[in-house]
C-alpha cells in the first residue's frame, strides 16, 4: 500500500528554480532518512541530497549550496527546492525513503530538464 508520487518537475531555463515535492501514503515503519536520486540517459543514478530523523542533511557536491531537501513534521513529504540549475542537472528525479531493514521505497520520478 505503500506509494510514493513525486511533482514538479518540468523544463527550465539555466539559472532558474523548480521546487520537487514527493508525497507518500501508506505506512513506512523505521524511516531513517528520505532523499532525492537522479539520473540521466546512460548515467547510473546518482545520490542527490538526504534528509534524516535528526534533521541533519547531506548533499551531493554538484549541488550543495544551490539544493536544499526538507521534510514536513509527519514524514509524509519530502521536498527539494533546487536553484540556480544547470544543464547538467537535467535527469529523472526519483524520491526516496528507507525504512526497516534498510528498505528502500521509490517513486516513479520526475523528469527535470534544463536547457535554453
Amino acid at each position: 500500500q505503500v506509494r510514493l508520487v513525486e511533482s514538479g518537475g518540468g523544463l527550465v531555463q539555466p539559472g532558474g528554480s523548480l521546487r520537487l515535492s514527493c508525497a507518500v501514503s501508506g505506512s513506512i515503519f523505521g524511516i531513517s532518512a528520505m532523499g532525492w536520486y537522479r539520473q540521466a540517459p546512460g548515467k547510473q543514478r546518482e545520490l542527490v541530497a538526504r534528509i534524516f530523523t535528526s534533521g541533519s542533511t547531506n548533499y551531493a557536491d554538484s549541488v550543495r549550496g544551490r539544493f536544499t531537501i526538507s521534510r514536513d513534521n509527519a514524514e509524509n513529504a519530502v521536498y527539494l527546492q533546487m536553484n540556480s540549475l544547470k544543464p547538467e542537472d537535467t535527469a529523472v528525479y526519483y524520491c526516496d525513503v528507507r525504512g526497516l531493514g534498510r528498505v528502500d521505497y521509490w517513486g516513479q520520478g520526475t523528469q527535470v530538464t534544463v536547457s535554453s
